[in-house]
């Protein structure tokens, strides 16, 4: 009697335990069962998608690609030295070289054209367009696009003001700063205003300063950021009266890189008006070709390439020799010094 009890028992704990085990089971795998059933299917109607293939008819081979942009890209580094010189003084100029005029001459000629009687803006400016060869030293590399400042010896007027702002400790020195034409310049008493919120320096183009206030200017480092004084900038100097003609009257232009011909790089900047003496206005494109070239890298073959000059609203260039006044290439002893340099180190010593 005990036996048949404890048999029972023991047959209906097994079954239980066995109807549990079977229903965990079904519980815990049919999610897997229907992923896999899920993906399977998803794939099998992946595959009864059909790619409709538009059929066109016949086109002539002078017509394919007609519908696509093609941009032809001409290398504009233009070199006219293959063409004969004209004999005559009116020609096809683009049968024949163009003539080389001196910086005078283009002057002169521009001083012709804007005269009352014809243009009637004899204070038009002059400009100087100069093209580059944007070559790095490495093969198959490329300057970068740089900004610059350039004092030239002869100022004229332009539309633009320039504010800056001097640090400097002696009151002698800020005489001579505020003389050079510096807008607000000091020492202590400028760190104490711009403290307390009297002076904003975001309302100044440069900040300067002498090496000696440096270190008086650490607290407000915070406040001024990347424009806090440094020799890599170069508003850092202790001559801060030559600074600030340079920064004053100084012209600043840009090297604008073409965007589909890496090695061809242009500037154009003012060099003066045309109611100044042509001799200072070509002093002044004297000076700004020597500025572009001490930039130049250290490699064979041309930097500077073309100069032009001009004055709107006329439409005349007048192209003059800018060999004349800047040496053509670099000297073997020069380019050997420069074997290991990288083109970035090139382009930041710009």
């Amino acid at each position: 009697m005990t036996s048949s009890i404890f048999r029972s028992v023991l047959n209906n704990t097994l079954t239980a335990y066995k109807t549990n085990t079977l229903n965990l089971r079904t519980v815990h795998t049919s999610s897997l069962f229907y992923a896999a059933r899920k993906g399977t299917r998803a794939k099998a109607r992946a595959k009864k998608v059909k790619v409709e293939v538009k059929k066109v008819g016949f086109i002539p081979h002078n017509q394919r690609g007609k519908n696509k942009l093609t941009t032809q890209v001409t290398n504009k580094h233009l070199d006219d030295t293959f063409k004969s010189e004209s004999k005559d003084d009116v020609f096809p100029m683009k049968y024949y070289r163009w003539v080389v005029y001196s910086i005078e001459d283009a002057v002169r000629a521009h001083q012709d054209t804007h005269h009352p009687s014809m243009y009637n803006q004899p204070n038009a400016f002059v400009y100087a367009n100069i093209e580059l060869n944007m070559e790095a030293v490495k093969k198959n590399r490329y300057l970068e696009t740089f900004t610059k400042l350039c004092l030239m010896p002869n100022g004229f007027p332009r539309d633009e003001e320039r504010t800056i702002l001097a640090f400097c400790k002696t009151p002698e020195m800020i005489k001579a700063v505020q003389d050079a034409g510096a807008t607000t310049a000091g020492g202590h008493d400028i760190i104490k205003k711009i403290q307390e919120g009297q002076i904003k320096v975001f309302d100044y183009d440069y900040i300067i300063g002498h090496p000696n206030i440096l270190t008086e200017l650490v607290p407000i480092r915070g406040l001024i950021k990347r424009r806090f004084p440094s020799l890599r900038s170069g508003t850092l100097d202790p001559d801060l009266p030559a600074l600030v003609k340079k920064l004053a009257n100084g012209v600043q232009f840009k090297v604008v890189k073409d965007e589909n011909q890496e090695n061809f790089g242009f500037v154009q900047v003012p060099v003066g008006r045309l109611n100044m003496e042509p001799k200072q206005i070509a002093e002044n494109v004297v000076t700004l070709l020597k500025d572009i070239q001490a930039g130049r890298p250290k490699r064979d073959g041309l930097f500077i390439t073309k100069c032009l000059i001009f004055s709107p609203p006329s439409s005349e260039k007048f192209k003059i020799d800018p060999f004349l006044y800047v040496d053509r290439t670099l000297s073997k002893e020069v380019q050997g010094e420069s074997d290991d340099e990288d083109e970035a180190v090139a382009a930041s010593a710009l």
